[in-house]
């Protein structure tokens, strides 16, 4: 697991080839970083599925309750199949145009 962290946000980038043994590492260091906002980049090396995504939904809804964003970075996923509760993209600046349209929504008391 690779970890960037910005002034905004924490970027981790998975250095795993398989979705299950990151999600291992990731649920042991969550703590290092659970009060941030995320973005997740599953855009290379992985070809990831649906299923495997929803994985995250817990920690998507965690991410919300406790104020902060969470989203995912995957090509080629039809996002019309993925469940409204996370935030998957095709690119990091759509992630970040995320982040601040989830700010602008948290400021305005949605």
């Amino acid at each position: 697991m690779i970890l960037t962290k910005t002034e905004k946000y924490t970027y981790i980038k998975p250095s795993q080839k398989l979705v299950k043994d990151f999600l291992e590492e990731f649920k042991i260091r969550y703590p290092e970083f659970k009060k941030e906002h995320l973005i997740i980049d599953f855009s290379e090396n992985f070809n990831i599925k649906i299923g495997e995504l929803t994985l995250f939904l817990k920690v998507s809804a965690q991410h919300k309750k406790n104020g902060t964003s969470f989203v995912l970075i995957c090509n080629g996923i039809d996002v019309d199949k993925i469940p409204d509760e996370l935030s998957v993209v095709p690119t990091l600046t759509e992630a970040i145009d995320i982040l601040e349209m989830d700010a602008i929504e948290r400021d305005l008391g949605f």
